[in-house]
């Protein structure tokens, strides 16, 4: 990026200097006039100053009747330091316009009447063609000058210098910058045929730079948030992509917010200047409001940087539910890590703020609602591109709810309220939301020894768990998952899981044989469709006979997996033999609870079979908890030796497929 131009006006060597907070003219006359600027004095010269000035002209012929002549300038724009200047000029001597003054002069020079009719080439003529001719032509010097207008305002607005520079840098941030940046910022772009750059006609061997849509991004976050408000509206009215204005708001909140430049890892991004709680509230709330309101175009983990920010600093409620929709709408995109926002709220009822995820969920599936989205049907689900969204939301959750889990605050109903928020059908399998809940009623520190010390707490809070869940609560939390959608792997840890009531246990085991049951008849009829099409090879007569041998050890291997068939179904009813005799122990046990308790006869085991098989969704009935309990750890171990048994039939199975 190369210097600012600077134009040099007057040809006198300097005569000023001061002393103190006084400035003197040093031409060997003595002064008689005092120009009174702030707490500076000018002790200066009369004729100088009305050849050029007719506000000054005025005042010093005002106070010509007074016995020292003294004029006060307390309101004019740029205070001393542009009189100063104002004052080398009118005496001739040597100064130098640049992006830097060349707006506090222009607005001194209107304050003070500088003008053609005064005196030629006034000042106020030679600012205006500097700007024009030379700061508005480049990008670099006009966002120079348009970040002096901050101190000179209104009078930078009258003059339009504020709108003409915006206007400037519009232009050229929506214009291919090789036409006016690097390697050239005020003379022309040259290059060879080649392609590389000139100077003074010879290659240097350098390629001209290629910019993205970005460069400008870094360069007008130096710019005041007001200012910077007023450059994007004029992007906008030159219709540029709404996702360069998102990308830019970005960068501008990463720079002046230090938590989300921290969150969002910006490496060597410099910071600007620290601001205030109440400077970085204000400046998150009208971030939020210049934000595109487009799906995508702001990326979620900003979204939630800046929603964890906008809590710290108690931004507006308006400003957090604005967010908390944006982040809504595009949840599918979010990260577990992000999501885990800290609950700030003094009450410090839990550990995250499951609330705020609760209603981001919310405005997600109000979305997926709006677009259309339905319950599809069974074969279609995993196909159904519209499927990814909502399925994906679905994953992250259960992630989320199995990261919350432990905390003892977390309640069961607003555990239960969060966990079925989503339709069945966003869940293909329900092995998350059985982790989720099988860490809700467990101690398990091994999943949190990745966190770091200010996380401490949090195993502090899991030594605790929901260890004093009674058994309906525990039930209560089991309905949330269909045991028909757990896979193989998670059928086996839940039979095994002392955690969980029985009844879901024996629910999770009818289920698993069930599976069994049709892997098998599935390997049937493969078998048997494989030997129906061996008999018409075989009376193919002698057209058929190079390919005899091969359809015969293909039919012996048939006969072969036939026997074995046969041996599976030996051993899967002996498997329901088993299963039969694990029902009537519990009918007894049923009847034994009613018979104390008073209540009706035949307990709830003697439901189980019909319920289960007339209708595939698991419903976990009523029981007397006291009568469960006292057996329990028999029927524990009565259940892991049929599992053991299931287990070994599915290996075998295995094998013999």
């Amino acid at each position: 990026m190369s210097a600012s131009a600077s134009v040099k006006l007057g040809s006198k060597p300097d005569a000023f200097r001061r002393q103190g907070q006084a400035w003197f003219c040093t031409t060997g006359l003595p002064s008689d006039v005092t120009v009174e600027v702030g707490d500076m004095f000018f002790h200066l010269h009369k004729f100088p100053l009305l050849s050029k000035s007719a506000v000054l002209e005025q005042l010093i012929e005002e106070s010509s009747d007074q016995e020292e002549c003294i004029i006060k300038l307390n309101d004019i724009p740029g205070g001393a330091k542009s009189f100063e200047m104002v004052a080398r000029f009118c005496y001739g001597v040597k100064i130098e316009l640049s992006s830097s003054n060349v707006v506090h002069l222009r607005c001194a020079s209107e304050h003070l009447q500088m003008t053609e009719e005064i005196s030629d080439d006034n000042l106020i003529a030679q600012t205006e063609m500097f700007l024009n001719q030379v700061v508005l032509r480049n990008w670099k010097d006009s966002l120079k000058a348009l970040e002096t207008c901050d101190d000179l305002l209104p009078h930078a607005e009258d003059l339009q210098i504020v709108k003409r520079c915006i206007e400037s840098l519009a232009s050229k941030a929506t214009t291919d910058p090789n036409l006016f940046g690097w390697p050239i910022r005020e003379h022309g772009l040259m290059q060879s045929p080649g392609g590389s750059v000139l100077w003074n006609g010879i290659s240097t061997g350098a390629r001209p730079r290629n910019f993205s849509s970005d460069w400008w991004y870094d360069d007008v976050s130096s710019l005041s948030f007001p200012m910077y408000k007023r450059l994007l509206s004029g992007m906008e009215s030159r219709r540029i992509r709404p996702e360069i204005i998102a990308g830019s708001l970005a960068y501008y909140a990463r720079k002046y917010i230090p938590g989300l430049s921290r969150r969002n890892s910006m490496g060597t991004m410099p910071l600007a200047g620290t601001l205030s709680d109440v400077e970085q509230r204000n400046l998150l709330e009208e971030i939020d409001r210049l934000l595109p309101v487009q799906k995508g175009l702001v990326p979620t983990k900003l979204l939630l940087g800046l929603l964890k920010t906008s809590m710290i600093l108690k931004a507006s409620s308006t400003c957090i539910a604005n967010l908390e929709k944006r982040v809504g709408m595009q949840l599918d995109q979010a990260s577990l890590e992000d999501l885990l926002l800290p609950n700030y709220s003094y009450t410090m009822e839990t550990l995250y703020n499951v609330e705020c995820v609760h209603r981001i969920l919310e405005h997600f599936l109000a979305m997926d609602q709006a677009n259309g989205g339905c319950s599809p049907c069974i074969d279609d689900m995993m196909a159904s591109p519209s499927m990814i969204p909502i399925t994906a939301v679905a994953k992250l959750l259960d992630g989320y709810l199995a990261e919350v889990a432990p905390d003892v605050n977390l309640k069961p109903p607003k555990f239960q309220a969060l966990a079925s928020a989503l339709p069945e059908y966003a869940r293909p399998l329900d092995d998350g939301l059985y982790r989720a809940i099988d860490v809700y009623l467990k101690v398990d520190l091994s999943s949190y020894f990745y966190l770091h010390l200010h996380d401490i707490i949090l195993i502090l809070c899991c030594l605790q768990a929901h260890s004093w869940l009674s058994e309906a609560e525990r039930e209560q939390l089991c309905r949330l998952m269909d045991c028909q959608k757990l896979s193989l792997e998670a059928c086996t840890h839940a039979a095994q899981n002392e955690r969980l009531p029985l009844r879901v246990v024996v629910q999770v085991l009818f289920f698993e044989q069930l599976q069994l049951r049709t892997s098998i008849a599935g390997c049937l009829l493969v078998s048997d469709n494989l030997e129906g099409s061996s008999r018409p090879l075989r009376s193919g007569g002698v057209a058929m006979s190079g390919e005899a041998g091969g359809w015969s050890a293909a039919v012996r291997e048939n006969q072969v997996l036939k026997v074995g068939m046969d041996n599976m179904r030996m051993r899967l009813a002996e498997l329901e033999k088993e299963c039969s005799d694990m029902r009537q122990e519990i009918e007894k046990l049923g009847r034994g609870g009613g018979g104390k308790g008073g209540g009706g006869g035949g307990g709830w085991a003697s439901h189980v079979p019909r319920r289960f098989s007339l209708k595939m969704k698991p419903q976990i009935c009523s029981t007397q908890e006291g009568s469960v309990s006292e057996q329990h750890k028999s029927m524990s171990a009565k259940l892991d030796k049929l599992q053991a048994k299931l287990s070994k039939q599915k290996r075998q199975l295995s094998a013999d497929a």
